[in-house]
Formats: C-alpha cells, sequence, structure tokens
C-alpha cells in the first residue's frame, strides 16, 4: 500500500515536470487575442499625409448635404460647396493634423467580412481627402465602439476595419458653421490703418502711423492709444452667433443636429434680419488696411444685438460686449494724460512758476540745477512722479485764464518737447498743451502741489 502511494506521486512529480518543460519551450502568446495588438505592439495608423500636401476635404453625412473644403490660386481654404465660405483657421488646421497621420487605436479585423455589424456598410461619415497629385483616400466612419470611447472606421477598397479615438472622430465630424469663418472682419488687426466709427451721430476717425493712433475727427486730438487698440481688437474677434437662426437661411434644411424628421423652419417674424430692420442704430464702423475697406453696422433690438457685415451676406446676432464697445463717445478714446514722456524719466525739465524759474537737467542718475548743483534725488523723483500722473479729469474748450505755471519737458533723448501751462480757477486747474486748442480739466489743488514740490527741491 506504502509502495503504492510512491509510485502515485512519483506519477504526478514526472506529469508536473513535464508540463513544466512543454510551457518553456512553447511561451504564451499575449496577443491571444487576435483583435488587439500586443503592448510593444503600435496601432497602425490608417492615413499618412503631409498637411501641405492635403488640396481638398470633402464630408459627406448620411443624409445631409455635402461639405467640400478646397485650397484656393493661393493656397487658402475656401468652402466651395452651395456657395463661396472663408473657412475657420482653426478648425481646418485641426482637422488636417488629425488625417497627418490619422492613427487608430487598434485594428479590429484584418478582412471584415460583415461591415455592416461596424455601421460601415452604410456610414454615418464619410471623409474623401485629396492631395497635391489628384490621389482620392474616402474614409467611412461608421458605428461608435459599444464604450463609446471611439468609433469603426474603414478606407474605401481596403478590408481592414479599425477604432480611432472619439476626439478623432469629433475632429472630422464638422457641420457648416463648426468649418466657416465667422468673423464679421477679416482684416488684421495690426495692419489697420485707419478707423471710422460713426456713432450718436457722430464720426470719430483715428489713424494710425506705426503703433500710434491718432483722432483725426472731429478734429486732431491725441488718442489714448489702449483704449483705441482695445477697440480694434473688439471689432477683429467679433463672430457670428450661430446659435441663432439666420437671416441667411430662413427655410433651409435643419441645422446639424436636428431632427432630419423635422419640415424645414420656415422664416420666422424676429429672426435676425427683422431683429435688425426693427432695431435702434447702435454704430457703424469702417476699418481700412492696404488691402481695401470693411465695414460692419450694429444694431440693438430689446436686449440683443445684431450686425450685418460687408464681408458676409446675411445678419447675424452678435455678443452684447461688441455693441457695448462701439457705444462710446469722442472723450472716451482722447489720452487724458498731459504728458507723454510715461514711465522713462524726462532730460530736462523747465518750470516758471511766476518770477521763479526752475530748470533741471539729468546726467546718468543725477539732476543739476542752472548753475551745476546737485538736486536732491527724492525731491525730484517726487516732481517727476506727479507730472507724469497729470491726467485730466474732463475736457474743456474755453476758460482757461492767467498762467500760473509753465511747463518744457524734454525727453525721448531729446526728440520729444512738450510745452504745458497751467491756470488756477474757483473749482478746478486747466492744462494747455502747445498746439492744441482743448484744454485738460484737472484737480483745483495739482497748481499748488507742483509749487509746494518745486519749493522743498534741495540741492
Amino acid at each position: 500500500m506504502k509502495n503504492r502511494g510512491l509510485l502515485i506521486a512519483a506519477l504526478v512529480l514526472a506529469a508536473l515536470l513535464g508540463l513544466l518543460y512543454w510551457s518553456n519551450r512553447h511561451p504564451r502568446s499575449d496577443n491571444s487575442n487576435p483583435a488587439l495588438p500586443t503592448p510593444s505592439e503600435p496601432a497602425p495608423n490608417i492615413l499618412r499625409f503631409n498637411e501641405g500636401d492635403i488640396n481638398k476635404i470633402e464630408l459627406k453625412k448620411k443624409g445631409g448635404d455635402q461639405i467640400v473644403i478646397a485650397k484656393d490660386s493661393n493656397g487658402k481654404w475656401q468652402i466651395t460647396s452651395q456657395k463661396l465660405m472663408g473657412v475657420d483657421d482653426s478648425a481646418i488646421s485641426s482637422m488636417l493634423s488629425t488625417l497627418s497621420p490619422l492613427k487608430s487605436e487598434r485594428l479590429v479585423e484584418e478582412k471584415a467580412g460583415n461591415v455592416a455589424q461596424y455601421g460601415l456598410a452604410e456610414p454615418k461619415l464619410e471623409v474623401t481627402i485629396t492631395d497635391k497629385n489628384n490621389t482620392v483616400s474616402k474614409l467611412l466612419i461608421g458605428d461608435d465602439t459599444p464604450t463609446g470611447s471611439g468609433a469603426y472606421v474603414q478606407l474605401a477598397g481596403d478590408p481592414r476595419v479599425f477604432t480611432i479615438a472619439s476626439f478623432t472622430k469629433t475632429s472630422l465630424d464638422k457641420g457648416l458653421n463648426d468649418l466657416r469663418d465667422k468673423r464679421l472682419i477679416t482684416a488684421d488687426a495690426d495692419k489697420i490703418t485707419r478707423l471710422e466709427l460713426t456713432v450718436k451721430q457722430q464720426t470719430i476717425e483715428f489713424s494710425r502711423d506705426k503703433e500710434q493712433w491718432q483722432i483725426l475727427k472731429p478734429k486732431p486730438l491725441r488718442a489714448d492709444g489702449a483704449k483705441v487698440a482695445e477697440l480694434v481688437r473688439k471689432i477683429t474677434d467679433a463672430k457670428m452667433d450661430l446659435t441663432a437662426a439666420s437671416s441667411e437661411t430662413p427655410g433651409s434644411s435643419p441645422t446639424p443636429g436636428a431632427s432630419p424628421s423635422k419640415a424645414p423652419t420656415p422664416a420666422i417674424k424676429n429672426d435676425p434680419a427683422s431683429a435688425f430692420a426693427s432695431g435702434s442704430v447702435i454704430a457703424t464702423v469702417k476699418v481700412t488696411t492696404d488691402s481695401g475697406t470693411q465695414q460692419i453696422e450694429v444694431r440693438k433690438n430689446k436686449d440683443d444685438y445684431y450686425a450685418k457685415s460687408s464681408v458676409t451676406d446675411g445678419v447675424y446676432k452678435v455678443a452684447a460686449e461688441l455693441g457695448q464697445a462701439l457705444d462710446k463717445k469722442l472723450d472716451d478714446f482722447r489720452n487724458q494724460k498731459v504728458f507723454d514722456f510715461g514711465s522713462a524719466d524726462p532730460s530736462k525739465i523747465e518750470i516758471h512758476d511766476g518770477s521763479k524759474t526752475y530748470v533741471l537737467s539729468k546726467s546718468g542718475d543725477d539732476w543739476t540745477a542752472a548753475d551745476g548743483k546737485k538736486y536732491e534725488k527724492a525731491g525730484v523723483d517726487a516732481l517727476v512722479s506727479k507730472l507724469r500722473d497729470l491726467k485730466a479729469t474732463d475736457f474743456a474748450d474755453s476758460g482757461f485764464g492767467a498762467s500760473a505755471l509753465q511747463m518744457t519737458i524734454t525727453s525721448d533723448d531729446g526728440k520729444r518737447t512738450e510745452k504745458v501751462s497751467l491756470s488756477k480757477g474757483a473749482k478746478n486747474a486747466l492744462a494747455r498743451r502747445e498746439g492744441e486748442s482743448s484744454l485738460y480739466v484737472l484737480d483745483v489743488n495739482l497748481v499748488a502741489d507742483i509749487q509746494k514740490l518745486l519749493s522743498d527741491l534741495k540741492s
């Protein structure tokens, strides 16, 4: 009985040793599921292009219209289906990046027999790409994967079926409103040299020389460059609000995502065109570059703003911030600062206070008087800071009395000389810049403040 037990144990041990030997000679493949690549095997690319080689992209949704995007003779992308439209640069850039190359997540089948199970017999989206050699590739996008994290795809004429990530599908699955250029002014903000704003029956005209903005109309005035630049930004950033119906397509097919069973939406009474026509005019803007002039007109109806542009057909709802940015008056764009020397210290200050004359010249970090004596830096810094901060609270056309102070400031390595006179009234002080008819209204105490700083200067 004991020998029999030993024999059984020996047989079991021999069987285990044999199994171990076979296992070492035949390692288990990590690719036991042929549908899944091994961890070391990268997912194959479905398409490979250089972005610059793609000349045309056609999108055809199941049951929808075809959208064709193509390069013109200058290499600029345009929507050419239905009617010619500009393309949103960021949208086409994202699409080109997705296609160059188009990456799969995994290879599902090498030779798919029944593509209908993947939704590829009647694909939800067809993407046709034509390159510079007129080589055509058609990508078919079918159902989403069971987890919803991707979609099944296939190249026309290729038996393989792949999956792609859901974000890859999203970057290709675009409608007309996703792809079109939604800007109302397409001029480059940096290239705008002239801007004309007509608001509240007054036309304000700005001109730019390099980076310096100037008011030309209703009369030449100094402009606040930052405020004009912000106005330009608001205008060039203005876009159509395509979530609202546009007057361009009343009675057309439903927008992407709408139920195909519904009848086309008829033109409604309060569509953008009707709201624009019955709205109150806020402003008209014209911007000019070397390429020409573009214009938008903005109106308000109740709490909403609508715009009509010279660069595109139709009337569109726009963001309220555009209307608010245009609803300004002349003084909102004027430079309130009395002096232009800004953050850099002037090189010379000359001030006449009645019979007293102060001349301060800067050499390095030192300020010296006309007799060569050095002033204490703290006192001069306080004076310069006060002059730099002189800022109008309002503007006036008359009322300047006898001059209390006459100031000449030299800055920008001697290239800029500003002459300003100050007068003191009962309620305020007025500043007058040489060569300007308009006056700057200042706090009444500023004249006395400057006079005290001058008297406190120590050498």
